[in-house]
């Protein structure tokens, strides 16, 4: 996950300064229930629950590569592009899953507690509900379903540009969270730590991108990952 030579700030400007992604109907509706239930406020409690859904669909295509493999076994070439999407998607995951401890781990910190919509059983349901539909479109359609995870990455890295920017504060407070440093040792401040999730989610955004057959929607940028897997079909 770590990259060096990266300007984070200059990152995080060129998210906010780049047009969103003109997103489908589907993934509208998305982000309008999701302001309606957290409110259009963006909060540390909003985004833990953005990262308590994000790595449901990594998880759901697991398993649909792994029926893949199975049926296909006899095809190295479907058995090495599924294992290719197998290993994006655990580090993805694993990625998202960390967003979610440094976030509680700043709630903690800040003294905020739950709100209501992530008090149990409230949560489980929601993530339910979101397991259904990732379940769904990986069935249905992989590309669709790398498709609307794109739209759902493009939105989470102006959420974090923009929470950023909202609080000026965090730009002079030191990080000495050691489970924080785990996650990234080359942040400083609060203000850093949000803008390398933010910018993490712009790698995950370009890759699901490339992998539903829309490089051409990829931002580049100096210290990037490697994005060029070809996109599976299905």
């Amino acid at each position: 996950m770590e990259q060096t030579n990266l300007d984070l700030k200059r990152e995080q400007q060129a998210s906010m300064a780049r047009p969103r992604y003109e997103y489908s109907l589907a993934a509208r509706f998305f982000f309008l229930a999701m302001d309606v239930m957290t409110g259009r406020k963006t909060t540390l409690a909003k985004t833990k629950l953005l990262e308590m859904l994000a790595s449901i669909p990594y998880r759901e295509w697991e398993t649909r590569q792994y029926g893949r493999m199975t049926q296909g076994y006899r095809d190295l070439a479907v058995v090495q592009q599924a294992r290719r999407i197998l290993n994006w998607g655990r580090e993805a995951q694993d990625n998202e899953y960390w967003h979610l401890l440094v976030i509680q781990e700043k709630m903690k910190a800040e003294g905020l507690p739950d709100p209501w919509y992530l008090v149990p059983p409230i949560p489980w349901l929601i993530i339910w509900s979101y397991r259904v539909i990732a379940w769904l479109l990986a069935l249905v359609s992989l590309r669709r379903a790398f498709l609307f995870n794109a739209e759902f990455e493009d939105h989470a890295e102006h959420v974090y540009a923009q929470f950023v920017a909202e609080h000026p504060e965090w730009e002079t407070q030191p990080v000495h969270n050691t489970l924080v440093k785990e996650y990234s040792s080359d942040v400083s401040t609060w203000a850093d730590v949000f803008r390398r999730i933010g910018l993490d989610e712009r790698d995950h955004r370009n890759r699901s991108f490339v992998y539903c057959g829309q490089a051409e929607y990829v931002v580049r940028y100096a210290g990037m990952p490697e994005t060029d897997s070809p996109p599976p079909a299905g």
